[in-house]
């Protein structure tokens, strides 16, 4: 067994963020909260902890289902609360992020504005807030915002998906 890496997501809704992870096979654990980085990208701003097992489930396809699953491509006005990053934890996953975000542009026909940021801070949500689809799912928003990222996990990351065989 490979040891688990832990990596940062911040982009859309953290409730949103942490129902997409918590679906894959291979992620171990999901922290929903708030991250930050150095400046000028040290305010908190929603994201999640995933730790996952990269010989499950490869840095390449958390990332790719990242910019899948919000608003990669848009710098719309609430990018200070939604800032589209991966926060990450040393220089080794810092190339390869990169590098994974370059061979992906390609796929998009806009330009990606998901930013590579250093981990700086992590700040858990409320308890309440916590596992939000899985105590809610019945919940307008979930049924809105959240069921639509889970459909397109089922088609097009079916082998990711947790009870799903490869």
């Amino acid at each position: 067994m490979k040891d688990l890496q832990k990596i940062g997501f911040g982009g859309g809704c953290h409730w949103c963020t942490e129902a997409v992870f918590q679906a894959l096979t291979g992620v171990s654990q999901v922290d929903q909260g708030f991250m930050m980085s150095d400046p000028p990208h040290d305010s908190w701003s929603e994201a999640v902890g995933v730790t996952f097992d990269p010989g499950i489930i490869p840095l390449e396809v958390l990332t790719e289902i990242h910019l899948r699953t919000h608003a990669s491509t848009s710098n719309h006005k609430m990018r200070g609360k939604y800032r589209s990053a991966v926060y990450v934890f040393d220089e080794n996953q810092s190339s390869e992020v990169q590098r994974i975000l370059l061979r992906l542009q390609a796929e998009f026909d806009e330009p990606l504005v998901t930013q590579v940021l250093d981990y700086r801070g992590f700040r858990a949500s409320e308890e309440r807030f916590q596992n939000y689809h899985l105590k809610n799912a019945e919940r307008p928003f979930c049924q809105t915002y959240i069921d639509p990222k889970l459909a397109l996990l089922k088609r097009n990351y079916r082998g990711f998906l947790q009870g799903s065989s490869k």
